[in-house]
């Protein structure tokens, strides 16, 4: 594994990067656009609907359906490697953000395998090797936000969830997502504790799993994922708090029913299953109103489904969103 040292590292890579952005936004933007379509219909296939909750008429106008999918830029100043690679949620090492790269430093992902089961006609357990293999690696320039009120702009490299997803066929009673990170107190520390019940587990409804913009991830500015970072593969949701986007991933099963979440199972009150990022919703003991990106002095306000507005809105059409938060 190849990390670069802060003295390695140009300013192009660290800063903003329009010719860059702009030179890959008409490719992602057209790769994006057919996977959506493909996807749409995969999933409309599978599964009718659900039946709405009620609306709340305070945010009805926000979560109305766009009528188009279009593929964000987001031409703003990435996050140094520096700080992706040195300051992060990773309890299964550490509960303190700057100890978890130092935990995490003799953790080894070869071999790795993650297993994709439950409702599906093909159930397979994939070497990492062939798991990366299902679909090209794309880089995509994702805001990254945590519920505790901090962001980063961050490039990660990986490929959309629904490659996986369609390789193993799911079946019509599908209907969710869930996902399991590894278990192994002596490879992950901090899982000897109890601060939470392990294995760490997350879930997706199947319309958000088949989205495009959420790819499992292997990569991070142009490198092999660090332990750190979630290694060898992890899930990313930009529109979701990062709690969500669950790392080092060994279990990926289809469930008719909404599946068990482990800050959830934690602490009902102050995580919801659905985790969208909202400044209109606040956290119990924090405002999440606004927030601090890593490297910049001050606080920007927060941007509703964390400024994939536009892309994502349409899946929550009717939901009362402070219901189902």
């Amino acid at each position: 594994m190849v990390i670069k040292k802060p003295s390695d590292i140009k300013s192009s890579e660290i800063t903003d990067k329009k010719v860059y952005l702009n030179r890959r936004l008409f490719m992602r933007g057209a790769a994006l656009a057919g996977s959506a379509l493909a996807t749409g219909w995969l999933y409309r296939s599978l599964n009718a609907p659900p039946p709405p909750p009620r609306v709340n008429a305070k945010i009805e106008n926000i979560v109305k359906p766009q009528p188009t999918f279009e593929v964000p830029a987001v031409n703003e100043k990435l996050t140094p490697l520096e700080s992706i690679t040195t300051y992060n949620n990773f309890y299964e090492f550490d509960t303190n953000k700057g100890g978890v790269a130092s935990a995490a430093a003799d953790f080894v992902t070869r071999p790795w395998s993650v297993s994709v089961e439950g409702l599906v006609n093909k159930p397979k357990t994939f070497d990492i090797d062939e798991l990366i293999g299902l679909a090209p690696q794309e880089e995509r320039i994702y805001r990254f936000r945590c519920v505790e009120g901090w962001s980063m702009v961050i490039p990660w490299d990986g490929f959309p969830l629904s490659k996986l997803l369609e390789a193993v066929e799911p079946q019509s009673s599908a209907k969710y997502v869930a996902f399991q990170t590894l278990y192994d107190p002596k490879r992950m520390p901090n899982q000897s504790s109890g601060i939470l019940d392990w294995p760490y587990v997350e879930g997706l409804r199947m319309d958000e799993a088949m989205h495009p913009l959420v790819i499992l991830a292997t990569g991070i500015y142009g490198e092999v994922l660090p332990p750190q970072d979630g290694a060898p593969v992890r899930l990313v949701v930009p529109w979701k708090y990062g709690f969500k986007s669950i790392k080092s991933i060994v279990k990926i099963k289809l469930v008719g029913t909404e599946p068990p979440t482990t800050w959830n199972i934690a602490a009902p009150d102050e995580y919801g299953f659905y985790s969208n990022v909202n400044p209109q919703v606040n956290h119990p003991r924090w405002s999440q109103a606004r927030e601090r990106r890593i490297g910049e002095f001050g606080t920007r306000p927060t941007l509703m489904f964390n400024g994939y507005a536009e892309q994502v809105a349409h899946l929550y059409d009717g939901m009362d969103l402070k219901k189902y938060f």
